[in-house]
């Protein structure tokens, strides 16, 4: 691997204006990590001993400090990411207004995903390669500016582009992968166990997060099987999808939990589809709440 741009000397004036003129500003976090392979994709670094517990998606930034150790991924669509106003676009146009509303926004977390970047199997491929390329600046923008640890993605077209993703990891124990869409898709489910494989024999991983939305891990735990046979530890961290879908699959018994952890508002997207236990777990945390505001009125007329 290499480093681009290794100049040892400050940039003058003229040379940033000619940079800012020629949309190069990318430079500012490419050039902060070593080049790697044919096409220079910045390289990674995650060897993190210390994991997510919780997921929380980036549109959502109510919930990125859910726990002390909260990742903020990216499964949403593109345009959250790599939009117009997004923080890629900011990091290319070095819209100075548009950085500090980003630093602002995530000021403070303590992990982040590199981005679940869409990539197809039917349009270009140089398009797919730079979706990675992207996300590679987006996670060195976390590290750089917000001092998160940068946990990579693993994103691919077809197990032919595998290995281009893979670039540029090396140096990595710690990486991610994303069963949604996954795990009922008789297509794609074995593509992604092929490339789980693929990816444990290329790297020297100890530990895979998973990021899941399902109501239990065992399908999850069984595509990543050849992981754990070879001794990868497998990290599932909860999520707000995959807590919903839990309150589904296991009805009021984990509604009456999610009541006594205070995760109330999980269960508002819940009600039209509970069944009737649920429903009376619902009931019983509206009475409750109207206790509460009848005590509070006692009190204020006392």
């Amino acid at each position: 691997m290499k480093r681009l741009n290794s100049r040892k000397n400050e940039q003058l004036p003229q040379e940033i204006l000619k940079r800012n003129r020629l949309l190069l500003h990318y430079l500012d976090y490419a050039n902060k990590a070593f080049a790697s392979g044919f096409a220079d994709i910045p390289a990674l670094n995650c060897n993190t001993t210390v994991y997510p517990d919780y997921i929380a998606l980036s549109g959502y930034p109510s919930d990125y400090h859910h726990t002390e150790r909260t990742a903020v991924g990216f499964w949403e669509y593109d345009d959250v990411f790599d939009g117009k106003d997004s923080l890629w676009r900011a990091i290319y146009d070095g819209d100075e207004d548009r950085i500090k509303f980003f630093k602002k926004r995530y000021e403070g977390i303590n992990f982040a995903f590199t981005p679940d970047t869409s990539q197809f199997g039917d349009i270009h491929r140089i398009e797919n390669w730079h979706r990675l390329f992207r996300a590679r600046i987006i996670g060195i923008w976390f590290a750089v500016e917000i001092g998160a640890v940068v946990i990579p993605t693993i994103t691919f077209a077809n197990i032919g582009d595998l290995d281009f993703a893979l670039q540029g990891l090396e140096d990595c124990s710690v990486v991610a992968f994303s069963t949604k869409g996954f795990i009922r898709d008789k297509i794609e489910r074995p593509i992604l166990e092929e490339a789980v494989k693929r990816t444990i024999a290329k790297l020297k991983l100890k530990t895979i997060i998973v990021y899941d939305v399902c109501g239990d891990d065992f399908e999850a735990r069984k595509i990543f099987k050849s992981a754990k046979d070879a001794g990868i530890r497998l990290v599932i961290p909860d999520n707000a999808l995959k807590l919903r879908n839990t309150a589904r699959k296991q009805g009021s018994n984990y509604a009456q939990k999610l009541i006594a952890e205070k995760h109330t508002a999980l269960l508002e997207p819940l009600k039209p589809r509970m069944s009737r236990a649920n429903l009376s777990v619902s009931r019983h945390l509206t009475r409750l709440e109207s206790r509460k505001h009848n005590r509070q009125k006692c009190e204020i007329q006392n």
